[in-house]
């Protein structure tokens, strides 16, 4: 049986928020562990933009990095999964896949989300490269190239919009999505082409896509897709949290410094924000290793005034 783990903080995920979280506590001379099941989100694109510092790296790459700036300042990393979660007093009891048991004060909560690709054969082989959902991530890539958008969902039409400021032929296939008059008008304005019916499958090759619209072949070197964005919360849920939901997806509902409901509990990154690129995660990642430090600090400082004899 492996031996227990106590810490502090544990952080459960170790992407760019949980690594980002990490490093903050660490930096404060908090005890931290980080599980980390190796799953990042990212990990089909090659590169990942709008770092300040690293445009370009490669998320795996940004990833080794910051585990090891986090280790460098004394938090422990571990390659493992947490499959239980629970209460124990003030504190958190954690069970790994791997048998381990890890118990802290806190929790960091940064295990992002899932994408949930539309139900069109073929769109999980190219994602990451050509077939794409974001134009901040992955736009200027493709600039001035074919762009097919596929119009499942609302969010659809204002990613049309946005990709045609990338290039001017932009095609929206629209499939049980109605297209308000004023968007109409505007993509008429703006030569967006508009294609009605169903995509049943996506082939070729890399850079040369080829969609099938209800059996015909249109060709584009890029395709947008619109996600349902599923937060990995089984945790949070076991621990009495209950999930947020909008048009988007569901995630991890929270307040300043990245508070949730469940007292203890902090939230951090895609599993929070389902808008948050890398950037954005570590810098909430970091606010929350903030508050969790202070609150921390908080409940020491408490703590000695009630053992105190005055």
């Amino acid at each position: 049986m492996n031996a227990d783990v106590n810490a502090d903080v544990v952080v459960l995920g170790g992407g760019a928020a949980g690594l980002a979280g990490a490093v903050a506590l660490a930096r404060s001379l908090r005890d931290v562990v980080v599980v980390d099941a190796g799953e990042p989100r990212n990990a089909p694109a090659g590169h990942a933009h709008n770092v300040l510092g690293r445009e370009g790296i490669d998320p795996l790459d940004l990833l080794a990095a910051g585990r090891e700036e986090a280790r460098g300042y004394g938090a422990r990393i571990l390659a493992d999964r947490a499959v239980t979660a629970r209460r124990d007093g003030s504190g958190f009891v954690l069970e790994l896949l791997s048998g381990r048991v890890v118990r802290a004060r806190r929790v960091l909560l940064a295990t992002g989300l899932v994408d949930e690709l539309p139900d069109v054969p073929g769109l999980r082989q190219f994602w990451g490269g050509s077939v794409l959902h974001c134009p901040f991530c992955h736009g200027y890539e493709v600039r001035g190239q074919r762009i097919g958008v596929l119009g499942s969902r609302p969010t659809a039409l204002h990613q049309a919009l946005m990709f045609r400021r990338l290039s001017p032929d932009v095609t929206l296939f629209v499939q049980d999505l109605d297209v308000p008059d004023e968007t109409a008008r505007q993509f008429r304005a703006l030569g967006v082409t508009v294609r009605e019916g169903t995509v049943r499958r996506v082939g070729g090759t890399p850079g040369d896509l080829v969609v099938d619209l209800d059996g015909e072949d249109v060709g584009v070197q890029a395709l947008v897709v619109t996600p349902y964005y599923r937060a990995r919360a089984d945790l949070f849920r076991q621990l009495g949290g209950q999930l947020a939901t909008n048009e988007r997806g569901e995630f991890v509902p929270t307040g300043p410094g990245g508070a949730t409901d469940v007292p203890g509990v902090w939230a951090a990154g895609n599993v929070a924000d389902l808008s948050a690129m890398v950037a954005g995660s570590a810098g909430a990642g970091v606010l929350a290793g903030a508050a969790i430090h202070g609150d921390l600090i908080a409940e020491d400082a408490r703590a000695l005034v009630a053992a105190h004899p005055w």
